[in-house]
Formats: C-alpha cells, structure tokens, sequence
C-alpha cells in the first residue's frame, strides 16, 4: 500500500549517473586547471562560472530536481538569480576598489 506521498520518479538509468559523475570530474580538473592559468581577475569568475555548473548538475540529477513539482524549480530559480545577484555585486564592488 502506498501512502498519500509516495511517488514515483521515472526510472533514471546507472549511465546517466556515470556521465553526470565522470561530467562533475572533468569540471574539477578544469577547475584546478584554471587556478594554475595566469588569468588576473578573470580567474576568479571563471571558478565561480565552473562551479555553478556543478551546482547545476547536481542538482538536477542527484537531487532529482528534475523530477520535481514546477513550483520547487521556481523557488530553485528564485534562489539560482539571488545568488547570481549577490556575485555581480560582490565583483563589482570589487573591480571598481
């Protein structure tokens, strides 16, 4: 019997997880690649750009927000630009010292 919550996520198969995972390791390796390169102040935003791709991917796959109500992926949303906002304002800021 099931309780009034339960439900059902479509089947995701193991090679999809494999792909987001060996995704997540190339990511890093790029990450770690760039903070090597002699980028100045690009570097920075070039880690924080990477990283909010793994954010995404995680998200999305592991989280299963992907499976979710489209409310829930509104409110990820809201949280997604307000997150974004506060990096703009913080490398503005800093630029312009």
């Amino acid at each position: 019997m099931q309780t009034p919550h339960a439900k059902s996520h479509p089947l995701v198969p193991y090679s999809l997880y494999f792909k987001v995972w060996v995704a997540l390791i190339v990511l890093t390796v790029l990450t770690v690649a760039v903070s090597y390169a002699d980028m100045q102040q690009v570097k920075i935003l070039t880690a924080l750009m990477i990283a909010s791709l793994k954010i995404m991917l995680v998200m999305l796959y592991f989280m299963h927000v992907r499976f979710e109500k489209p409310l829930y992926v509104y409110m990820i949303a809201v949280v997604i630009v307000t997150y974004g906002i506060f990096i703009t304002l913080t490398f503005s800021d800093y630029l312009y010292r």
